[in-house]
């Protein structure tokens, strides 16, 4: 019964990836990466090992392919364009190492299968969700709760560098230092035609648009 599982879902991974390769849409390529992502996970589950398979859900087939999705939808990416193929060994090597990676899949498979050292039922508690929660609040709490505080900092600095620089009051103008001004724009009454006034600096931007001694941030370019 294992061994018809373990042929069904790595028939689905297989399926599902190539479909991610072949699909010219990416939306429906991040999808079919999902459906590779949850067959793993059953995988995961026929290998005794429930913990990885929820951690493949949550955080991959979950919020890693959600970010993906929602950035593919977000640049509304269309169609991929099919272009000429410059160079065309490429393809080749691809084949080929397609092949070293199948040939070396077949000759671990066979070879612990064969091997004596291969445990014949499965009594160990490795992967489950239970001992790994006493593995990381004992043996390994330091590293754990390391990790958490470094998590903690990104946390706190991603925050601190995105406020950086502070939000401007609402009286402040922010002016450039550097900007072309229409001409009728200054005065609604001159020509449309009439030449734009080029300003350099701050101070001939502040004097054209009349904003001496107001509060104002700078910007020179």
């Amino acid at each position: 019964m294992t061994a018809l599982l373990f042929i069904l879902f790595a028939g689905m991974a297989i399926g599902c990836a190539i479909s991610m390769v072949a699909q010219r849409n990416p939306l429906y390529g991040a999808i079919s990466l999902i459906g590779v992502f949850i067959s793993l996970a059953c995988l995961y589950v026929t290998l005794a090992a429930p913990f990885i398979a929820a951690v493949q859900v949550i955080v991959y087939a979950g919020a890693i392919m959600v970010l993906v999705v929602f950035v593919i939808m977000l640049l509304n990416v269309e169609e991929e364009e099919r272009l000429p193929l410059r160079l065309r060994s490429l393809v080749p090597i691809a084949v080929g190492l397609a092949s070293i990676l199948f040939a070396e899949a077949a000759f671990i498979i066979f070879f612990v299968q064969a091997s004596p050292a291969t445990p014949t039922s499965n009594t160990s508690d490795v992967g489950l969700t239970s001992s790994i929660g006493a593995g990381l609040f004992t043996t390994y709490l330091l590293p754990f709760e390391i990790t958490s505080v470094l998590l903690l900092m990104a946390i706190v600095g991603a925050i601190t560098l995105a406020r950086r620089g502070g939000l401007l009051p609402p009286e402040i103008v922010v002016v450039p230092g550097f900007q072309v001004l229409a001409r009728d724009v200054l005065d609604p009454l001159a020509q449309p035609e009439a030449p734009p006034i080029v300003a350099h600096t701050t101070e001939e931007v502040e004097k054209q648009l009349g904003l001496e001694g107001v509060p104002h941030v700078g910007n020179d370019a």
